[in-house]
C-alpha cells in the first residue's frame, strides 16, 4: 500500500462528473468511472484530512462483494483492472490503481436500502421512544445492541447534502412504486443475509448495512458501494455483549490501515475479510 492520501483527483483528458462525499466520478461515455479518495466524511462532513489507502479498502472490499452477491442480483461492476480501463483512463494509472472502479451506467433510484439485523444507531433511539424502528412495531423489552430476527427493511430518503432521512416501506413506495418496493427489500435482506453469514465466519457481525440500486432500462441493478465501512456497522464477534453499544471495526479498520501505511509493514488489513 502507498502511504500518500489522495484527497481529491483532476484527471486530465477525463470529463469529472461529479465529487462525493468519498468518491469522484468521471464520465466515460458508455461507462462511469468511480474513483475512491481518502476523504473522510463524518456525519455528512467531509474532514480535512484523510486515510492514506482508504480509497483503495472501499474499492477491493467492494469488488469482492459484488462477486459474492452476483448471483443475487446484476450490478453494475465492470472491472478494478486499470488495463481494461479505456486508454485515456488507463492514462492515469499511478493514481486509478486499486482505487477505481469501470461501471456501468444506470438511473439511481432516490432511495437508500438498509437493512437491520441489530437494534443500534438511530432504530435503538426510536425504540427506546416508541417501541418502533422507521415506525415498525418490535417486541417490548429489546436491549441496545439486541439481534433482529428476522432482519428488517427500513428504506431511507437519498440527500444530495445533509443528512438522509428514515421513512417507512409504505413511504419508499409512494416514491419508486410500491412492487419495486417490494423487490428493494427481498433484495436487500437476501444481499444482507448473504454477507453476514460469510462475515460470521470472519468474526466480524454486521450489524446493519445500507444499498443503492439504480435502472439500466428495465433492469434492476445494485450499484455504489457493497458492505464497506462506510456503509455498514461492523462489530468484532468476539466481544459482542447486548445491552449497550458495541465496538466498531470501522473505526479500528481505519485506524490500522493508517498506522500500517505510514509504518514499515505491506500487509493489508486482516480484519477486513480476504479479497
Amino acid at each position: 500500500m502507498s502511504s500518500s492520501v489522495v484527497l481529491e483527483t483532476n484527471l486530465s483528458g477525463l470529463t469529472l462528473a461529479r465529487r462525493g462525499k468519498v468518491r469522484d466520478v468521471y464520465d466515460l461515455g458508455e461507462h462511469l468511472l468511480i474513483v475512491a479518495t481518502d476523504r473522510i466524511s463524518a456525519f455528512d462532513y467531509i474532514l480535512g484530512s484523510g486515510i492514506p489507502d482508504k480509497g483503495r479498502v472501499l474499492t477491493q472490499l467492494s469488488a469482492f462483494w459484488f462477486d459474492k452477491v452476483a448471483d443475487l442480483t446484476p450490478h453494475h461492476l465492470v472491472s478494478v483492472d486499470v488495463a481494461d480501463f479505456p486508454s485515456e483512463a488507463r492514462a492515469h494509472a499511478d493514481v486509478l490503481s486499486g482505487r477505481s472502479m469501470l461501471v456501468r451506467k444506470t438511473e439511481p433510484l432516490p432511495v437508500e436500502c438498509v437493512a437491520r439485523g441489530y437494534l443500534s444507531g438511530s432504530g435503538w433511539k426510536e425504540y427506546q421512544k416508541y417501541g418502533t424502528v422507521c415506525g415498525i412495531p418490535l417486541p417490548g423489552g429489546l436491549r441496545e445492541s439486541d439481534r433482529l430476527t428476522p432482519p428488517i427493511f427500513t428504506p431511507a430518503t437519498k440527500a444530495e447534502s445533509g443528512h438522509d432521512e428514515n421513512i417507512s416501506e409504505a413511504q419508499a413506495g409512494d416514491i419508486v412504486g410500491h412492487e419495486l418496493i417490494g423487490r428493494l427489500r427481498d433484495l436487500t435482506l437476501a444481499i444482507y443475509g448473504r454477507g453476514v453469514t460469510y462475515a460470521e465466519t470472519r468474526g466480524i457481525i454486521i450489524a446493519d448495512t445500507k444499498f443503492e440500486f439504480g435502472m439500466s432500462g428495465d433492469e434492476l441493478v445494485l450499484i455504489d458501494e457493497v458492505l464497506t465501512p462506510d456503509s455498514s456497522r461492523f462489530w468484532p464477534r468476539d466481544q459482542y455483549k447486548a445491552g449497550s453499544g458495541q465496538p466498531s471495526f470501522t473505526n479500528n479498520l481505519y485506524a490500522t490501515i493508517s498506522s500500517t501505511s505510514a509504518g514499515t509493514s505491506s500487509r493489508p488489513c486482516r480484519r477486513c475479510p480476504k479479497t
